[in-house]
């Protein structure tokens, strides 16, 4: 029986990549000359640190165009609070979320089951959601369905087997 999997992954190299190109333009820029800003990654957390409001929205847009450029999808980040922080600056929490969660997990396997062809199952596997098929045209319009909804993560398709 044709299977694939679905998965939602993100390229930690090219997340770093896209760090280290946003720190270099921000050491550059006239517009953050004497602002302290600042951007930091630990794994897939991304700390913006700078000294008003809107020089976080213009490190923000810094960063999201290095990511974009280096092939990070944009829906997979997750954006906390502004929060005060010391010497009246502020700073910004960035989150790259990685796999497929629970309740996400959920959502795909219940839009297969609306949307898709009759004859398709899907099951939860860990982070993945692998999906079993009679016909690899099913699984081709399972792929087409799940590309044409917004489930706010994004999603690659993998193991595709006849």
């Amino acid at each position: 029986m044709p299977t694939f999997d679905v998965v939602s992954e993100v390229d930690a190299q090219e997340v770093r990549n896209a760090v280290d190109q946003a720190q270099r333009e921000i050491a550059n820029r006239f517009d953050f000359k004497n602002t302290n800003s600042t951007i930091e990654q630990n794994e897939m957390v991304i700390t913006l640190h700078t000294v008003s409001r809107d020089r976080l929205d213009a490190l923000r847009t810094v960063l999201e165009e290095k990511l974009v450029k280096r092939g990070v999808s944009l829906r997979g980040v997750d954006y906390g609070d502004v929060q005060d922080a010391t010497q009246n600056t502020v700073r910004q929490v960035v989150t790259i979320k990685v796999g497929i969660s629970s309740d996400k997990a959920k959502e795909v396997n219940k839009l297969i089951k609306e949307k898709g062809p009759k004859g398709v199952s899907s099951q939860t596997q860990g982070e993945s959601i692998r999906v079993t098929a009679k016909k690899r045209d099913a699984l081709q319009d399972v792929i087409a369905v799940l590309k044409a909804e917004d489930i706010g993560i994004p999603l690659q398709f993998q193991n595709f087997r006849d």
